[in-house]
Formats: C-alpha cells, sequence, structure tokens
C-alpha cells in the first residue's frame, strides 16, 4: 500500500498527461469531425453528378448540342456533347437538397453546433437568393450553350444572378469590413440599424442612402460578372476548370471549416454545405470531362462553377474579415490570374479585349507538354494557391501575401514574354510573306462558346 501511496502522484501525472494528449487529439480532430458531419452532402452531390453526367451526354447527342471542332485551337478532333454543366447543376442541386432535409431529420448530416441559429425557426442550409442565383446563371450557361446568346444578354443574365444575391444581403456586408475602419478613422459617426453598423447617407432626391448594401451590391456585380467569365476563359483543357474548382473548393473548404469551429456567424453551415456540394459535384463529373472528354461543361458549367466560387468568396467576408476574402481570391488566382493577363495581352498587341486568341496560360503549356500533363501542371498550381489561402487564413496572411505575389508575378511575366514572342514572329512571318502587320486574325468558331477542349474567347 505505502508503495502504491509513493507512486500516486507519478501516476497522476501520468493519468493528466494521457488526458492532455486526449484533449489535444480531440481539439485537433475537430475541424475533421465537423467535415465528417457534412459529409453527406458531397456524397449526394457526388453520386448524382457522376450518374446524371452520361444521361445528359445522350441528351446533347440526340438533339444535336454538341461541339465540332471547326477551330484550330480545339483540341478535339471529334465532336463532343455539351450539357456537361446541367449534370453539375444538378449535381451541386442534389447535395443542397440534401442539407435541406436534413433540417427535418436530423440523422441524415450532424450540423455543427452554433450559437447564431434560434432554436425552433426554420434556417436555409444554403440561401434562397443563392439556389435562385444558381438557376439563373445555369439557365444563361444553357440558352448560350443551345442556341448562342449576344455577350451582352449573357453580362445581363449574369447581373440578374447578382441581384439575387444582394436581394439578400449574400455577400453585402463584404463592404463593411473595408468602409467602417476608413469611416472610423475619418472621425465620421457610425450608424446602427437592426444591430448591424452601417453608414447611412441622406443624399439630395434620394434621402437617405446605405453606403454599405449599395457598395457591398455594386461589388458583388463586379465579382460575379469577373469571376464568372473569369472561370469561363480558363475553361479551354480537358478536365481543367471542373479539376482546379474541386481543388480550389477544398481550399475554400478548409476556411469554411475554420470559420465553423471557431463558431463565426450564421452562415458558417452554409458555406460549408456549398463548399462540399460544388466539391462532390465536380468530382463526380471530372471522370467523364477528363481527357478525353466524352462531355464538355459548356457555358452552363463555365458560368455555374465561377457563380459559386464567387458566393463563397464574398461570405467569407460577411462578419467583417475582409483578409479572409483575400485568402478566397488566392485560392482562385489561377482563374483570375489568366484573364488578367489575356487582358493585358491583347490591348498589348492593340485588340480587342473580347477577342479569341491561343496564348492563354494553358495554350501554353499544352503546347510544351500535351493536354494531360499540362492539366496536371495547372492543377498543380491551383493546389498552390490553395494551400496558401488555407495558411492565410491562419494568420499568416503578410507571409502568404508575398509569396502568392512572387507566384503570380513570375507566372504572369512568363506569359507574357511568350505571348509577345509569338506576336513579334507572327508579325514577322506576315511581312515576310507580303501582308501588312497587323492584328492575327482567326477563322470565327462555327458553334457556341464550347466548355473543356474548346477555346474560349
Amino acid at each position: 500500500m505505502l508503495a502504491g501511496l509513493l507512486n500516486l502522484p507519478q501516476a497522476s501525472a501520468g493519468f493528466l498527461t494521457d488526458l492532455l494528449s486526449e484533449q489535444a487529439a480531440d481539439d485537433a480532430a475537430t475541424r475533421l469531425s465537423i467535415f465528417e458531419g457534412y459529409i453527406g452532402v458531397l456524397i449526394a452531390s457526388f453520386l448524382v453528378a457522376l450518374l446524371a453526367t452520361p444521361l445528359l451526354r445522350r441528351l446533347a447527342v440526340a438533339n444535336g448540342i454538341i461541339d465540332r471542332p471547326s477551330d484550330p485551337r480545339k483540341v478535339h478532333k471529334v465532336p463532343v456533347a455539351y450539357l456537361g454543366g446541367v449534370a453539375v447543376f444538378l449535381g451541386v442541386m442534389a447535395g443542397i437538397f440534401y442539407s435541406l432535409v436534413s433540417v427535418r431529420f436530423p440523422n441524415l448530416l450532424e450540423f455543427h453546433k452554433t450559437k447564431h441559429l434560434i432554436d425552433g425557426e426554420f434556417h436555409w442550409p444554403v440561401p434562397w437568393s443563392v439556389l435562385l442565383g444558381l438557376t439563373v446563371i445555369c439557365l444563361v450557361g444553357v440558352i448560350d450553350d443551345v442556341t448562342g446568346l449576344n455577350p451582352r444578354l449573357k453580362i445581363a443574365g449574369q447581373l440578374v444572378a447578382a441581384a439575387c444575391l444582394a436581394i439578400d444581403n449574400v455577400g453585402v456586408r463584404l463592404a463593411a469590413g473595408v468602409l467602417i475602419p476608413l469611416a472610423r478613422a475619418a472621425g465620421m459617426e457610425i450608424d446602427v440599424v437592426g444591430g448591424v453598423e452601417t453608414l447611412i447617407f441622406n443624399v439630395p432626391m434620394l434621402g437617405p442612402v446605405d453606403a454599405i448594401y449599395w457598395t457591398g451590391t455594386a461589388v458583388i456585380g463586379l465579382a460575379v460578372v469577373g469571376l464568372c467569365n473569369a472561370s469561363n476563359l480558363i475553361d479551354g483543357l480537358d478536365g481543367l476548370l471542373s479539376g482546379t474548382t474541386a481543388i480550389t473548393s477544398m481550399g475554400l473548404l478548409f476556411i469554411a471549416l475554420g470559420l465553423a469551429l471557431a463558431d463565426d456567424g450564421p452562415l458558417d453551415s452554409q458555406r460549408v454545405v456549398l463548399c462540399l456540394a460544388v466539391l462532390g459535384a465536380c468530382l463526380g463529373f471530372l471522370p467523364h470531362n477528363f481527357n478525353p472528354a466524352s462531355i464538355f461543361l459548356g457555358d452552363a458549367g463555365s458560368l455555374l462553377l465561377g457563380f459559386c466560387m464567387c458566393v463563397l468568396i464574398l461570405t467569407l467576408g460577411d462578419t467583417g474579415k475582409t483578409h479572409l476574402v483575400a485568402a478566397g481570391l488566392i485560392a482562385y488566382m489561377l482563374p483570375i490570374l489568366d484573364t488578367i493577363l489575356a487582358i493585358i495581352r491583347r490591348k498589348m498587341e492593340g485588340r480587342s479585349i473580347s477577342a479569341a486568341d491561343d496564348q492563354h496560360i494553358h495554350h501554353m503549356l499544352k503546347r510544351a507538354f500535351g493536354v494531360k500533363k499540362a492539366v496536371f501542371v495547372l492543377y498543380g498550381i491551383a493546389g498552390t494557391f490553395a494551400i496558401m489561402a488555407g495558411l492565410a487564413s491562419f494568420g499568416r496572411a503578410r507571409v502568404v501575401y508575398l509569396l502568392a505575389l512572387i507566384l503570380v508575378s513570375y507566372v504572369g511575366v512568363t506569359a507574357i514574354k511568350i505571348a509577345r514572342r509569338r506576336h513579334i514572329e507572327n508579325q514577322a512571318m506576315l511581312r515576310e510573306a507580303g501582308v501588312a502587320p497587323g492584328p492575327v486574325q482567326h477563322p470565327p468558331a462555327m458553334t457556341p462558346p464550347a466548355a473543356d477542349g474548346a477555346v474560349k474567347v
């Protein structure tokens, strides 16, 4: 007994060490535990997209909704069906619907504990405005894939989808994270409406105007148009957009799970559900879309995925954490960078920014490595950006911003150098042929703008 008493402190210390180790393990697994609670959304969206894609392919072929390789810049040499974006849409909606049913049948999902939702009241796992915006943007893309759509009408459709978000204030509070600190620094009065800080200005002829709401609405419109078209532009190789979006979704999911772990706000569950729905739909579609692709996303898919990324990125700043929006933009930097380079390149060549060319990053890599290796290289770049975004959410934002700046600068300068050299070579060939130098003309596409494997304007 005496020996036992003498060993008691040592035994207690061992027990305490084990307890603390278990507690540390529990804390480390909390983010994973939240993911496991929502995993049914990922499974539902994955299965629906996987099974719906062959059906949509048959429907597209039966109705002649196919992309014919009439443009020399296109990768594929045989006609390939469109409407893959509709399969992705069905997968995303299936995941969201599964979460909606889980509100009534709790055993389907394990929602994380939060203090931001009121017991006894119904809460949409994903806001109705997002569902409406997803539907509008997909319909715009389908019309463009089937019949062709005037670019201005396509932009108008994207703005309608953006308006759906603004009506329900999805992403509107992003502006508060910038304007309110600036207003405080300037000594301006901060108004409080419904317990929420805002800035109200009396404008002649208009009366009181909420600066936060209208600035946020303008940001939403620009972000939806910008990211939807960035997504559309990079959709030029088999499996490129669906794969890179899946990778980006993983990075955004990591951030969303961290916010849910911290119980940041009422949109925590919505972000996790939408991330998992998009990830599952992309993974379910990718086997059909990877080279050699049997079906393309089309504009319905590229615009849809760009819209989903836009919603997720904007809502990261809903509680004023603007640095997380910057992290989200880093996660989706590959399409954004490619779009910026396209604008710069075409301006340098004296072209319209809407003019088509074969100097996108994926075109350059395809010429160097072939389609599959180029796609894997771009997957690696997208993964690097996604990891950077995750690190930025840990509070290492300044270091990450520096690394991102260096990476973007190297990729950007290299891409511009290659494009500029090809432009000079083309001009020299034209002069040798006795043709006045000018923008290199490409034959017009005979079909609506294509998805993977086709060329984007």
